[in-house]
């Protein structure tokens, strides 16, 4: 059997997963094949959904990504500069970066460096982000239930 190769930033970390309320995810590749079941066109930021489609799982899942990994695992949140003024998010455990999200940008490589650091406050002060992530919070513990 052919191993699956994955090509989102960091996949290559062995960053450990050992939360209750997630027994049957065990590292962070196995959260990102759960995700791409989860992401769909309500869990994609507004102003993208237009574009999003199943080929394009992780676009506009930035942010409420990030943050649930942060509820999981700890670690900071931190955001790159876009060339659209926007901000694209992603991890930080135990000096590992990675970005379970990173694939919408493909074939471009996102530069990680110069990173500022994001406040879930200043995110979740959107209503609609606070709801998405919610939303996909909930549907990862179902997943976890089945």
């Amino acid at each position: 059997m052919e191993e699956k190769v994955y090509r989102f930033y960091g996949s290559d970390h062995d960053i450990g997963i050992d939360h209750p309320e997630y027994p049957d995810i065990h590292d962070i590749r196995e959260l990102y094949d759960v995700l791409c079941k989860l992401w769909c066109r309500e869990t994609c930021a507004p102003r993208m959904r237009k574009d999003w489609c199943e080929e394009n799982r992780t676009l506009g899942q930035c942010s409420i990504t990030a943050f649930l990994v942060q509820d999981i695992l700890g670690g900071e949140v931190y955001g790159v500069d876009l060339k659209d003024g926007n901000f694209h998010c992603f991890n930080v455990v135990n000096g590992c970066s990675f970005d379970l999200t990173s694939e919408q940008f493909l074939p471009e490589m996102l530069c990680y460096e110069n990173a500022i650091r994001q406040s879930r406050d200043v995110h979740f002060a959107k209503e609609e982000k606070r709801l998405r992530y919610v939303y996909l919070k909930a549907a990862l513990k179902n997943h976890e239930r089945k």
